[in-house]
Protein backbone atom coordinates (compact mmCIF):
# COMPACT_ATOMS: atom_id res chain seq x y z
CA UNK A 1 0.00 0.00 0.00
CA UNK A 2 1.18 3.59 -1.01
CA UNK A 3 0.15 6.64 0.90
CA UNK A 4 0.78 10.51 0.98
CA UNK A 5 0.70 12.63 3.95
CA UNK A 6 0.61 16.62 3.46
CA UNK A 7 1.74 18.85 6.75
CA UNK A 8 0.59 22.46 6.02
CA UNK A 9 2.65 23.79 8.40
CA UNK A 10 3.15 27.78 9.75
CA UNK A 11 6.61 28.02 8.01
CA UNK A 12 6.54 25.12 5.29
CA UNK A 13 4.68 22.64 3.67
CA UNK A 14 5.85 18.70 3.95
CA UNK A 15 5.21 15.94 1.84
CA UNK A 16 5.79 12.34 2.70
CA UNK A 17 4.44 9.33 0.02
CA UNK A 18 5.65 6.08 1.77
CA UNK A 19 5.19 2.37 1.20
CA UNK A 20 4.23 -0.50 3.28
CA UNK A 21 7.03 -3.00 2.83
CA UNK A 22 6.13 -6.06 5.83
CA UNK A 23 6.46 -4.05 9.09
CA UNK A 24 8.49 -0.91 8.06
CA UNK A 25 7.07 2.47 6.19
CA UNK A 26 9.35 2.97 3.65
CA UNK A 27 10.02 6.08 2.19
CA UNK A 28 9.45 6.88 -1.62
CA UNK A 29 9.43 10.36 -1.86
CA UNK A 30 9.93 13.53 0.96
CA UNK A 31 9.24 17.01 -0.05
CA UNK A 32 9.67 20.49 2.18
CA UNK A 33 8.61 23.88 0.38
CA UNK A 34 8.84 26.62 2.66
CA UNK A 35 5.69 29.04 1.08
CA UNK A 36 5.14 31.11 5.07
CA UNK A 37 1.53 30.32 5.63
CA UNK A 38 1.80 31.94 9.16
CA UNK A 39 2.96 34.95 7.80
CA UNK A 40 1.16 37.89 9.82
CA UNK A 41 -1.22 35.39 11.54
CA UNK A 42 0.27 36.42 14.98
CA UNK A 43 -0.47 39.97 14.58
CA UNK A 44 -3.87 39.83 12.11
CA UNK A 45 -5.25 36.18 13.03
CA UNK A 46 -5.72 36.10 8.76
CA UNK A 47 -4.30 34.45 6.39
CA UNK A 48 -1.95 36.17 4.18
CA UNK A 49 -3.49 36.07 0.93
CA UNK A 50 0.36 35.71 -1.06
CA UNK A 51 1.23 33.43 1.27
CA UNK A 52 -1.99 31.33 0.48
CA UNK A 53 -0.91 31.60 -2.86
CA UNK A 54 1.79 30.13 -2.67
CA UNK A 55 0.83 27.67 -0.63
CA UNK A 56 -1.91 26.16 -3.16
CA UNK A 57 0.73 26.25 -6.07
CA UNK A 58 2.96 24.10 -3.83
CA UNK A 59 -0.44 21.84 -3.16
CA UNK A 60 -1.04 21.80 -6.52
CA UNK A 61 2.42 20.40 -7.15
CA UNK A 62 2.06 17.55 -4.62
CA UNK A 63 -0.78 16.58 -5.90
CA UNK A 64 0.69 15.95 -9.49
CA UNK A 65 3.43 14.20 -7.79
CA UNK A 66 0.94 12.03 -5.48
CA UNK A 67 -1.28 10.91 -8.81
CA UNK A 68 2.19 9.63 -10.43
CA UNK A 69 3.13 7.55 -7.22
CA UNK A 70 0.06 5.84 -7.17
CA UNK A 71 -0.72 6.53 -3.69
CA UNK A 72 -4.04 4.89 -2.57
CA UNK A 73 -4.13 6.87 0.89
CA UNK A 74 -4.08 10.29 1.30
CA UNK A 75 -4.66 12.80 3.77
CA UNK A 76 -3.47 16.83 4.74
CA UNK A 77 -3.34 17.91 8.20
CA UNK A 78 -3.28 21.78 9.12
CA UNK A 79 -1.53 22.95 12.28
CA UNK A 80 -0.74 26.30 13.82
CA UNK A 81 -1.55 28.56 11.54
CA UNK A 82 -4.74 27.12 10.47
CA UNK A 83 -5.96 26.95 13.76
CA UNK A 84 -5.42 30.40 14.38
CA UNK A 85 -6.76 32.43 11.39
CA UNK A 86 -10.14 32.87 10.97
CA UNK A 87 -11.57 33.25 7.23
CA UNK A 88 -9.68 30.51 5.25
CA UNK A 89 -12.61 28.68 4.24
CA UNK A 90 -11.95 29.41 0.80
CA UNK A 91 -8.04 28.47 1.28
CA UNK A 92 -9.71 25.25 2.21
CA UNK A 93 -11.84 25.51 -0.90
CA UNK A 94 -9.33 25.45 -3.02
CA UNK A 95 -6.69 22.78 -1.40
CA UNK A 96 -9.28 20.36 -1.38
CA UNK A 97 -10.22 21.03 -5.04
CA UNK A 98 -6.29 20.45 -5.51
CA UNK A 99 -5.70 17.41 -3.18
CA UNK A 100 -9.22 15.29 -3.72
CA UNK A 101 -9.28 15.04 0.28
CA UNK A 102 -10.18 18.45 2.81
CA UNK A 103 -7.33 19.17 4.83
CA UNK A 104 -8.01 18.66 8.30
CA UNK A 105 -7.41 21.39 10.77
CA UNK A 106 -5.73 19.33 13.55
CA UNK A 107 -5.84 20.62 17.28
CA UNK A 108 -2.49 20.72 19.33
CA UNK A 109 -3.06 17.67 21.02
CA UNK A 110 -3.65 15.71 18.10
CA UNK A 111 -0.61 17.23 16.65
CA UNK A 112 0.93 16.38 19.62
CA UNK A 113 0.38 12.66 19.01
CA UNK A 114 1.59 12.24 15.27
CA UNK A 115 4.59 14.21 15.96
CA UNK A 116 5.24 11.87 18.63
CA UNK A 117 4.69 8.96 16.95
CA UNK A 118 6.48 10.21 13.66
CA UNK A 119 9.53 11.74 15.13
CA UNK A 120 10.81 8.24 16.95
CA UNK A 121 10.56 6.37 13.28
CA UNK A 122 13.86 4.78 12.80
CA UNK A 123 15.02 6.08 15.90
CA UNK A 124 16.75 3.86 18.65
CA UNK A 125 15.69 4.50 21.93
CA UNK A 126 14.13 3.12 24.95
CA UNK A 127 12.36 4.33 27.67
CA UNK A 128 11.48 8.07 28.66
CA UNK A 129 11.55 10.98 26.11
CA UNK A 130 10.68 14.22 25.30
CA UNK A 131 9.58 14.87 22.01
CA UNK A 132 9.77 18.54 20.65
CA UNK A 133 8.42 19.71 17.22
CA UNK A 134 9.91 23.48 16.78
CA UNK A 135 7.59 24.97 14.29
CA UNK A 136 6.69 28.65 13.03
CA UNK A 137 3.50 29.37 15.09
CA UNK A 138 3.87 27.20 18.00
CA UNK A 139 6.02 24.67 19.62
CA UNK A 140 4.28 20.91 20.38
CA UNK A 141 5.83 19.56 23.82
CA UNK A 142 4.89 15.52 24.53
CA UNK A 143 6.56 13.35 26.88
CA UNK A 144 6.36 9.57 26.72
CA UNK A 145 8.00 6.23 26.20
CA UNK A 146 9.75 5.60 23.34
CA UNK A 147 9.76 1.94 22.07
CA UNK A 148 8.53 -0.35 19.90
CA UNK A 149 4.89 0.93 20.84
CA UNK A 150 5.92 4.30 21.74
CA UNK A 151 3.24 5.72 24.29
CA UNK A 152 2.30 9.37 25.25
CA UNK A 153 1.59 10.55 28.47
CA UNK A 154 1.50 14.69 28.42
CA UNK A 155 1.06 16.51 25.97
CA UNK A 156 1.07 20.36 25.58
CA UNK A 157 0.92 23.66 22.45
CA UNK A 158 3.13 26.33 23.19
CA UNK A 159 2.73 29.95 21.00
CA UNK A 160 5.73 30.48 20.81
CA UNK A 161 7.32 29.79 17.17
CA UNK A 162 9.91 30.55 14.35
CA UNK A 163 7.93 33.16 12.94
CA UNK A 164 5.68 33.88 15.39
CA UNK A 165 8.46 35.34 18.12
CA UNK A 166 10.64 37.24 15.09
CA UNK A 167 7.73 39.08 14.13
CA UNK A 168 6.68 40.06 17.58
CA UNK A 169 10.11 41.12 18.41
CA UNK A 170 12.79 41.23 15.78
CA UNK A 171 13.03 44.29 13.60
CA UNK A 172 17.13 45.06 13.63
CA UNK A 173 19.46 43.41 11.14
CA UNK A 174 21.13 41.67 12.61
CA UNK A 175 18.73 40.94 15.63
CA UNK A 176 20.03 43.59 18.71
CA UNK A 177 20.60 42.07 21.95
CA UNK A 178 17.25 43.23 23.62
CA UNK A 179 15.45 41.36 20.80
CA UNK A 180 16.68 38.02 21.58
CA UNK A 181 16.34 39.06 25.04
CA UNK A 182 12.80 38.84 24.34
CA UNK A 183 12.52 36.08 22.74
CA UNK A 184 14.35 34.09 24.71
CA UNK A 185 12.15 35.52 27.78
CA UNK A 186 8.85 34.84 25.76
CA UNK A 187 9.99 31.32 25.39
CA UNK A 188 10.68 30.98 28.90
CA UNK A 189 7.37 32.18 30.02
CA UNK A 190 5.60 29.84 27.84
CA UNK A 191 7.95 26.67 29.58
CA UNK A 192 7.18 27.69 32.71
CA UNK A 193 3.37 26.83 32.36
CA UNK A 194 4.07 23.41 31.85
CA UNK A 195 4.83 23.49 35.90
CA UNK A 196 7.47 20.81 37.61
CA UNK A 197 8.06 17.46 36.63
CA UNK A 198 7.86 17.43 32.93
CA UNK A 199 11.10 16.86 32.25
CA UNK A 200 12.13 14.56 34.44
CA UNK A 201 15.03 11.95 33.50
CA UNK A 202 13.86 12.10 30.34
CA UNK A 203 16.43 12.35 27.12
CA UNK A 204 15.10 15.22 24.40
CA UNK A 205 14.41 14.52 20.99
CA UNK A 206 14.17 17.84 19.00
CA UNK A 207 11.72 17.85 15.18
CA UNK A 208 11.15 20.25 12.64
CA UNK A 209 13.39 22.48 10.31
CA UNK A 210 15.11 24.62 13.04
CA UNK A 211 16.45 21.94 14.92
CA UNK A 212 17.87 19.81 11.37
CA UNK A 213 18.95 23.05 10.47
CA UNK A 214 21.01 23.76 13.15
CA UNK A 215 22.40 20.07 13.31
CA UNK A 216 23.18 20.47 9.61
CA UNK A 217 24.92 23.62 9.92
CA UNK A 218 26.96 22.58 13.67
CA UNK A 219 27.84 19.13 11.77
CA UNK A 220 29.07 20.74 8.43
CA UNK A 221 26.33 18.51 6.37
CA UNK A 222 26.17 19.92 2.92
CA UNK A 223 24.27 19.56 0.61
CA UNK A 224 21.67 18.45 3.57
CA UNK A 225 21.20 14.54 4.32
CA UNK A 226 18.13 13.40 6.01
CA UNK A 227 20.40 9.91 6.47
CA UNK A 228 22.91 11.84 8.17
CA UNK A 229 20.83 14.19 10.41
CA UNK A 230 18.23 11.57 11.24
CA UNK A 231 18.86 10.53 14.52
CA UNK A 232 22.36 12.77 15.38
CA UNK A 233 23.00 14.13 18.65
CA UNK A 234 23.65 17.77 19.49
CA UNK A 235 25.19 18.72 22.34
CA UNK A 236 24.15 22.23 23.89
CA UNK A 237 27.02 23.99 23.30
CA UNK A 238 26.50 23.34 19.60
CA UNK A 239 23.26 24.86 19.42
CA UNK A 240 24.18 27.53 21.71
CA UNK A 241 27.29 28.29 19.50
CA UNK A 242 25.69 28.16 16.32
CA UNK A 243 22.74 30.64 17.01
CA UNK A 244 25.05 32.92 18.13
CA UNK A 245 26.77 32.65 15.33
CA UNK A 246 23.95 33.45 13.05
CA UNK A 247 23.18 35.85 15.20
CA UNK A 248 26.00 37.97 14.58
CA UNK A 249 25.44 38.30 11.19
CA UNK A 250 23.13 40.08 8.77
CA UNK A 251 20.59 38.42 6.80
CA UNK A 252 22.23 38.82 3.54
CA UNK A 253 24.71 36.57 5.15
CA UNK A 254 22.87 34.16 6.94
CA UNK A 255 21.34 33.14 3.46
CA UNK A 256 24.51 32.79 2.30
CA UNK A 257 25.32 30.25 4.81
CA UNK A 258 25.25 26.79 3.10
CA UNK A 259 23.76 24.83 5.39
CA UNK A 260 20.32 27.76 5.90
CA UNK A 261 17.72 27.21 3.27
CA UNK A 262 17.30 31.09 2.39
CA UNK A 263 13.98 31.25 3.45
CA UNK A 264 14.37 30.34 6.56
CA UNK A 265 17.41 32.51 7.12
CA UNK A 266 15.12 35.32 8.89
CA UNK A 267 14.06 33.38 11.37
CA UNK A 268 16.32 31.04 12.24
CA UNK A 269 17.99 32.96 15.28
CA UNK A 270 14.48 32.99 16.60
CA UNK A 271 14.09 29.75 16.54
CA UNK A 272 17.49 28.92 17.75
CA UNK A 273 16.95 30.34 20.98
CA UNK A 274 13.83 28.73 21.28
CA UNK A 275 15.94 25.47 21.42
CA UNK A 276 18.43 26.95 23.97
CA UNK A 277 15.98 27.52 26.08
CA UNK A 278 13.86 24.03 26.04
CA UNK A 279 17.52 22.37 26.36
CA UNK A 280 17.98 24.29 29.48
CA UNK A 281 14.60 23.90 30.97
CA UNK A 282 14.81 20.24 30.27
CA UNK A 283 17.97 20.16 32.06
CA UNK A 284 19.78 18.60 29.34
CA UNK A 285 23.27 18.93 27.77
CA UNK A 286 22.32 17.11 23.92
CA UNK A 287 19.27 16.37 22.07
CA UNK A 288 18.53 13.77 19.44
CA UNK A 289 17.69 14.66 16.06
CA UNK A 290 14.75 13.87 14.17
CA UNK A 291 13.98 14.60 10.17
CA UNK A 292 10.76 13.21 10.75
CA UNK A 293 7.15 14.38 12.48
CA UNK A 294 3.57 14.92 11.36
CA UNK A 295 3.87 13.78 8.37
CA UNK A 296 5.29 10.39 9.30
CA UNK A 297 3.07 10.20 12.32
CA UNK A 298 -0.29 10.38 9.35
CA UNK A 299 1.68 8.29 6.84
CA UNK A 300 1.53 5.09 9.61
CA UNK A 301 -2.04 6.01 10.75
CA UNK A 302 -2.82 5.48 6.65
CA UNK A 303 -0.79 2.42 6.20
CA UNK A 304 -2.56 1.02 9.35
CA UNK A 305 -6.32 2.16 8.41
CA UNK A 306 -6.73 4.69 10.34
Amino acid sequence: MRVAAIDIGTNSVLLLIAEQRGHELVALAERAVITRLGRGVDATRKLDPAAAELTLACLAQYASEIERAGATRVAAVGTSAMRDATGGEAFQARATELLGVAPRVISGDEEAQLTFSGALTGIALEGPVIVFDLGGGSTEVIRGNAGVSPTVEQAASLDVGSVRLTERHVSCDPPSPDELAAVRRDTRDALATLGAGWARSSRLVGVAGTVTTLAACALKVVPYDANRIHGARLTADAVAHTTATLARVPLAERRAVPAVDPSRADVIVAGGIIVEEILDWAGASELWVSDRGVRWGLAKRLASGG
